[in-house]
């Protein structure tokens, strides 16, 4: 048995071991949005920068801290710290103005929403590398079921050509351009199981799912209808292109920074508030009068004199990053429109070689029409007859292929114009 039989029957065999979900293009679709790997670990960087805009938040907010100083002392009653000792302290403190956190809460919030286009720019890449696969998946089926009506007819082809080599009505050299002709179509055979097999596997990983399950596509083979005005795409993909969203966004992050770097020089007010309860025997030796109860309640004033020269550093960077984003914005609107037009030719030129497929296939199906009214009047051999039959095999192989390559053509066309999650759900 060839190397090449063995390996497909023990991936085969291996295969007869997982679990095989057949799924539509949309139950997949929904798969994918719930557990891909990718889109999860995009998901949670978007939590990360979430939590970031409360951390920023955090100097603004209260914070109450109670503890106690009681302590023993000999002499004038004081604590290790300098202050009075108490049976029980209250403090808080937080600020009421600082604006150059103000600014940094306002760049962390442009960060969670550069974040969330991330996000949103891997779920489509995730839809359109599913889709892909999906199209994969029906390719390498579709292929392999006419791979093996090839293999049926040219077997047919075989038998009839090594009988008529018997009765010295052909020469022995017909049977041996037969025999290799089988063996090429049980190889493509093969290739196309091997091609179907990797195609479910890579879909089902895809979905977040075992590497050992396969999914299979069920259903008619996917269509994707395509916008038909180019120049109206292409202006709604640079308007609603989260590539040019996430420049604007890092862009006005950066200009946030600007600003929070220049309000370094300002003044920051902090609340302040503190409460004590004093124990009686710590002053009762020292002062006439006692109040157990001690509480404070003002504002500490921070006024900058000197503040180095990191800020002018942080500044000139800064505006060195809005330089490139600039640039970057303008190269990508160009690159958006040349992607754009060649998405549309290659749809057009994919069309046109469906088209040709299909012609070629009609013309094969008259010929196996003609050859079996004259294999029917005895005027051809059954060879001849099941030799047209392979060739029309080819033919339907050939405009699968063609199909696949169109709606390939036409799913970039939707990815690149921002439409491809619409279109799929």
């Amino acid at each position: 048995m060839p190397i090449r039989v063995l390996f497909l029957f023990f991936t085969l065999a291996g295969a007869a071991f997982c679990e095989v979900k057949t799924l539509t293009l949309r139950e997949a679709v929904d798969l994918a949005l719930k557990q891909n790997p990718d889109l999860m670990l995009a998901r949670l960087d978007e939590l990360k920068a979430r939590q970031q805009v409360t951390i920023a938040r955090d100097p603004f907010t209260p914070k109450v801290y109670a503890g106690s100083g009681a302590a023993w002392t000999n002499g004038f009653p004081a604590n290790i710290e300098g202050q009075a000792p108490s049976i029980v302290q209250l403090r808080t403190q937080w600020t009421l103005f600082n604006r150059s956190q103000s600014y940094q809460i306002a760049a962390e919030k442009e960060n969670l929403r550069t974040a969330q286009i991330d996000s949103g720019t891997k779920q489509e890449d995730v839809l359109y590398r599913v889709a892909g696969l999906y199209l994969d998946a029906q390719q390498a089926e579709t292929a392999q079921e006419a791979a093996r009506s090839e293999v049926e007819n040219l077997s047919k082809v075989l038998d009839l050509v090594q009988a008529r080599v018997q009765e010295k009505r052909e020469l022995p050299i017909e049977a041996s351009r037969a025999k290799l002709a089988l063996e090429r179509a049980k190889n493509s055979a093969e290739s196309f199981a091997l091609d179907a097999l990797n195609a479910e596997t890579a879909l089902a990983v895809a979905l977040g799912l075992n590497p050992d399950d396969r999914v299979r596509a069920a259903g008619e083979p996917a269509q994707f209808p395509i916008p038909e005005s180019e120049e109206q795409t292409i202006a709604r993909a640079i308007e609603n292109s989260r590539a040019l969203k996430k420049l604007e966004s890092q862009m006005q992050a950066r200009m946030l920074e600007i600003k929070g770097y220049r309000a370094q020089r300002l003044p920051k007010v902090d609340a302040i508030a503190q409460y004590e309860l004093f124990a009686k025997y710590y002053y009762q030796n020292y002062f006439t009068t006692f109040q157990r109860n001690s509480g404070q309640l003002g504002a500490s004033i921070e006024v900058p004199l000197l503040v180095g020269k990191s800020a002018r550093a942080y500044i000139e960077q800064a505006d060195a990053e809005l330089a490139k984003l600039r640039i970057e914005t303008a190269n990508t609107r160009a690159q958006i429109t040349a992607d754009l037009r060649r998405a549309y030719q290659e749809v057009k030129r994919a069309e046109s070689a469906r088209d040709l497929a299909q012609a070629d296939l009609e013309l094969a199906r008259e010929q196996v029409s003609i050859n079996l009214a004259q294999y029917n009047e005895g005027r051809l051999p059954m060879a001849a007859l099941e030799q047209s039959r392979a060739v029309e095999s080819e033919k339907y192989l050939a405009l699968y292929q063609a199909r696949n390559l169109t709606e390939r053509a036409r799913l970039n066309l939707l990815h690149l114009s921002g439409m491809l999650e619409t279109a799929l759900r």
